[in-house]
């Protein structure tokens, strides 16, 4: 198998998983553990995902079919990314939990890994070139290139169908754009009974006390019918919070706008500082856009910077109780530092 970059970079590899050819955008994350989270995030829909971590698949794949509500050990029920890349594949898995190894996994879900790469050389490559197009080539059949940018990702990982869990006193909407399972946890554990509806779905007669817009994969201007109804809620004292892709559709909603990171921010510890303050938060990240806060109207500011590069992390209203960070306060496998964030969204709705 090999790997061929857009800039006509080619990497040799040897395949696990499913045997066939893939192409899409080719992006790296930097966590040591969590693989059955990220392979099943479908914020990683249409992307071929590379690990910088050398040893994957030791501790195998848990039990697919553990559940209450929702599956137990995973972000949603398939894997979501189009192919995987990794240094060093390790078949023979022990953990107490495993059940079956990585590869037999994903051959179930048809999804091709490669493995024997030098995987931190090609993150030093995406990282100075930018995020690019690529094709993990198996047994020499070539398919075309795939951009997954110009598709509605999130129409494709989305429900379909009004969901709900819990039976909760405080009732908040969810906005479905690819939501992540431990989001849904978070809600839960907070006693609320969670609606959970499609990314396109008209909410506005719905009964809720308050609405989380979540994450989900590609450009957030593909989501125009969500953009719309947000700034219709944002009429009503109703709290909103979003998280990652709907801190970007807030953002859109209030009028501000979007671009594309050069090659995103994809790891397990990005440190974000809380605005006009001195407090920093360790932060796990996966998206490739950002919001371009010169463009935040008057009643909006900057909630959370990122400490590396300044990007924002994070707005919020001056007066009304809407918030948003681009980070995931849910992560799982961590780090936890930002899970009160979902406190924050429970008083908020208690006090409104």
């Amino acid at each position: 198998m090999k790997l061929v970059l857009e800039d006509g970079t080619q990497i040799q590899g040897k395949s696990f998983g499913y045997q066939k050819s893939v192409a899409g955008e080719v992006v790296f994350n930097t966590a040591m553990t969590g693989y059955p989270e990220s392979l099943t995030d479908p914020s990683y829909k249409g992307q071929i995902l590379v690990l910088t971590y050398p040893l994957i698949g030791n501790y195998g794949v848990p039990n697919v079919a553990i559940k209450d509500n929702i599956l137990q050990y995973f972000e949603s029920d398939k894997i979501q990314l189009s192919g995987l890349i990794v240094s060093e594949y390790n078949e023979d898995y022990s953990h107490w939990n495993a059940e079956k190894s990585l590869g037999n996994w994903m051959k179930e879900h048809k999804v091709p890994g490669m493995f024997g790469v030098d995987t931190r050389m090609l993150t030093k490559i995406i990282r100075e070139k930018g995020a690019m197009l690529g094709k993990m080539i198996c047994n020499d059949k070539d398919v075309e290139a795939y951009d997954p940018d110009k598709d509605n990702l999130v129409d494709k990982v989305s429900v379909k169908e009004r969901i709900v869990y819990g039976n909760g006193e405080k009732k908040v909407l969810l906005i479905d754009c690819g939501v992540k399972n431990n989001i849904i946890r978070n809600l839960l554990k907070r006693d609320f009974t969670v609606i959970r509806v499609p990314w396109n779905y008209d909410f506005l007669n719905e009964d809720y006390d308050g609405i989380l817009v979540s994450n989900g994969p590609g450009n957030p201007k593909q989501c125009e019918a969500t953009i719309n109804n947000l700034s219709k809620a944002m009429n009503q004292t109703k709290p909103i919070m979003g998280i990652c892709l709907g801190n970007q559709l807030m953002a859109l909603a209030s009028g501000a706008d979007t671009y594309k990171l050069k090659y995103g921010h994809r790891s397990h510890n990005q440190p974000v500082i809380l605005a006009n303050t001195n407090r920093s938060y360790i932060t796990s990240q996966n998206h490739g856009y950002a919001i371009d806060r010169k463009t935040l109207p008057k009643k909006w500011e900057s909630l959370f910077i990122n400490l590396n590069d300044g990007t924002n992390e994070g707005i919020r209203h001056k007066s009304m109780p809407f918030f948003s960070v681009q980070f995931h306060p849910e992560a799982s496998s961590g780090p936890t530092d930002t899970e009160f964030l979902f406190d924050d969204f429970l008083k908020m709705i208690i006090e409104t």
